[in-house]
């Protein structure tokens, strides 16, 4: 047992200084200068955004209306501020923003929403999320609010009232089609 266990060691050992490498022969230089810009940018300080509000409550409106939103914001960082992309959660809020253009330290500038409530009823809370160049990469803004249903809006109705709703699986589809029928 003891032997099993020296030669386990060994080997072990053995492996461990043959798979060695210099690990510096594997940076690319590439990379290396990419990783020096990098950091200078950071010791220079990172853009920082500073919104007025970081939420629009537009309050009570009726189903089919639509919003206009404006988020105030300043670049209270020490390097110039970059948005590139802006993303909401649903299909019906479009931002807008300054696209192409960096942001200097201490400029104002700020980021649009467009809200579209038809079909949407009761609270609603969408987000924007902002890709850009602060140290945390992205930002979060949000609309919300309370939009009344249409009262001459079609009522919508569950799928299933009074009919059974259909089950999924071979055996159980074999037993709604016909009884000759196969499933394969």
């Amino acid at each position: 047992m003891k032997k099993i266990g020296i030669m386990l060691v060994a080997i072990l050992s053995i492996s461990l200084i043959s798979c060695k490498q210099n690990a510096a022969n594997k940076v690319k230089d590439q990379n290396l200068d990419k990783a020096k810009e990098a950091n200078s940018r950071a010791k220079a300080g990172f853009p920082e955004m500073t919104f007025v509000s970081k939420e629009y409550d537009f309050g009570t409106i009726n189903e089919g209306d639509e919003i206009d939103a404006t988020f105030e914001f300043t670049n209270t960082g020490k390097s110039d501020l970059i948005i590139t992309r802006a993303k909401a959660s649903c299909g019906c809020t479009v931002p807008s923003w300054p696209r192409d253009k960096a942001i200097k330290p201490g400029e104002k500038s700020e980021i649009k929403a467009h809200f579209r409530s038809k079909g949407k009823r009761n609270n609603q809370k969408k987000s924007i999320t902002l890709t850009t160049n602060t140290a945390s990469g992205r930002e979060v803004i949000y609309l919300k609010g309370f939009v009344t249903p249409d009262p001459n809006a079609p009522k919508r109705k569950p799928k299933y009232v009074g009919k059974k709703r259909p089950q999924i699986g071979k055996k159980i589809l074999q037993k709604q089609l016909k009884p000759n029928s196969q499933v394969k």
